[in-house]
């Protein structure tokens, strides 16, 4: 990889695309002599769909990346690029999953250019975890960069939507949009409770009613009529029909189907309208009424939008707390934040359904509302606390030397949750899930004990402790957000081990003193 002196990336399947390309084409050609001779018709439409895909496959087809001494350039349908190498800052993957009935990996690559805009090169792409030629592309494009450009990076970062650098826009705007969302349901609310408490206390009209109240219809008038037919139609969702004999009161009546069905024709029935209205269908046998809102529904619904926008809201603070991190480094999990919401909805739902409008006036509900802030004010604490970004050396410093201090004084075998994310002649498969410390060398198991069934022992004078950073994108997402990475060589190959901070660093501790003693032992023979 290191003697490349020019790659070029093309898109795969070209010959299914320019099929593709001559289908529409031919397709379009024949429409428009129809058209010509018979004017527009119903062809016009798969006329306009061939075309779409006809432009498509031609745009893919035509897709060049190459990459020479001088620069990286790029080719599409309409536009040339050429970047050199002096104005290229990194290469990256972007690793994305698409959402399909199967899980589905998809892989392109980020040029970043040295004053810090960032581009989607068109190629190479990939649409599997495991695909060879995408490796081999990637490689020979940062092989080019290394021997003319200068990197920032001296490993291969990947971005995703675990890292730091996937971006928070889209989540900026969802925020925005639920709380847009929430305003409008809280601003509805005023409106429905006056509508509700002119319903509970709406009465009959009399003579002695106001006219101009009897035509507005501020009073209950009740009418009587007859069911002519019922239409109750399936699936639920679409609506069912009452039907009135000679269109009095009205023709029919939107209901749902299980109240289309209790109704039979002829029964004789009294319609009680409200405000032009039909609110209420009394029969023999079964009443129909007609669904008012309530006010504290909607307020409810409005506390629901206002948490719900919490959650995108807390993706774009980690976002901002981890603006200084590499773009390739793992942000912590949103879940902490998502359990602080959980709990704020606890108390906060049940007071807005029961106290829509009289929030700021009851001392009940003033008193329960102060005692969940104080609760939600707790619960975001632990979550910003929970979340904070903490770096190897801070973790090996306070967990680890308190974890150690506890963990001195046990005696026996020790499970401490931990995998190493190679395949090796001690984790074969990397089917290892702890590693088992005392009572023995250190081994790699598939389970958490007890005993050393199935245990690989790890070769100690082979392995020399690195670095420990934490989690990037290219470790994978089965790596939990809160773990850190040792970085190993095992006799000249690159090994990772994956634990949490308070563990790796026991591990690391063993794994530094077996090594110490084997080459005291190597020294002494």
């Amino acid at each position: 990889m290191t003697d490349v002196r020019e790659v070029t990336c093309r898109p795969l399947q070209t010959r299914a695309l320019w099929f593709f390309v001559g289908l529409a084409a031919a397709g379009v050609s024949l429409l428009v002599v129809r058209m010509a001779y018979e004017g527009p018709d119903a062809w016009l439409g798969l006329g306009l769909l061939l075309s779409l895909v006809g432009i498509a496959s031609l745009r893919a087809v035509t897709v060049r990346v190459s990459a020479d001494a001088y620069g990286l350039h790029s080719r599409t349908l309409l536009r040339r690029r050429s970047v050199p190498w002096r104005d290229v800052a990194d290469l990256r993957v972007r690793l994305k999953y698409a959402n399909t009935p199967r899980v589905q990996e998809t892989r392109r690559v980020i040029l970043v250019l040295g004053d810090g805009r960032k581009r989607l090169l068109p190629l190479p792409h990939s649409w599997s975890p495991d695909d060879p030629d995408f490796d081999a592309e990637v490689g020979a494009l940062r092989a080019l960069h290394r021997r003319y450009g200068d990197p920032e990076s001296s490993h291969l970062p990947v971005v995703s939507y675990r890292t730091a650098g996937s971006g928070w826009a889209g989540s900026l705007a969802l925020c925005a949009l639920l709380l847009a969302c929430a305003g409008l349901a809280a601003w509805w609310v005023p409106s429905i409770g006056s509508d509700e408490l002119a319903w509970k206390s709406a009465a009959p009209c009399t003579s002695g009613t106001p006219v101009a109240e009897r035509e507005e219809g501020g009073c209950l008038t009740t009418l009587s009529a007859v069911i002519a037919r019922t239409d109750a139609n399936w699936p639920a969702k679409k609506p069912s029909w009452l039907y009135f004999a000679d269109r009095r009161p009205l023709e029919r009546l939107a209901v749902s189907r299980e109240d289309a069905e209790e109704f039979r024709p002829g029964d004789r029935v009294e319609l009680t309208i409200w405000r032009r209205e039909v609110m209420e269908v009394a029969g023999e046998r079964h009443v129909w009424r007609q669904h008012v809102p309530v006010a504290g529904d909607a307020a409810a619904v409005a506390a629901a939008l206002a948490l719900a926008a919490g959650h995108p809201g807390a993706r774009v603070l980690l976002r901002l707390r981890g603006r200084r991190l590499p773009d390739d480094e793992v942000l912590p999990s949103v879940l902490p934040f998502t359990a602080a919401l959980v709990g704020t909805a606890l108390w906060l739902l049940p007071l807005s359904y029961l106290n829509p409008t009289t929030l700021l006036t009851s001392r009940v509900a003033i008193a329960w509302a102060a005692a969940g802030s104080l609760a939600t004010l707790g619960l975001l604490t632990w979550a910003w606390r929970a979340t904070r970004i903490r770096t190897p050396e801070a973790a090996a410093t306070v967990e680890g030397s308190a974890e150690l201090e506890g963990q001195e004084e046990q005696r026996g075998e020790v499970f401490l949750a931990a995998r190493f994310l190679e395949h090796t002649d001690y984790n074969p498969y990397r089917f290892g899930t702890h590693i088992v410390l005392g009572g023995g060398p250190p081994a790699v198991t598939p389970h958490p004990g007890p005993g050393r069934f199935a245990a690989k022992p790890i070769p100690m004078d082979r392995l020399t402790v690195g670095g420990v950073r934490r989690v990037r994108g290219s470790d994978g997402d089965t790596v939990p957000r809160s773990w850190h990475i040792a970085e190993l060589d095992d006799a000249g190959k690159p090994v990772r081990l994956a634990a949490s901070p308070a563990d790796l660093t026991r591990i690391i501790r063993e794994l530094s003193l077996g090594e110490t003693a084997a080459h005291t032992a190597k020294q002494e023979s």
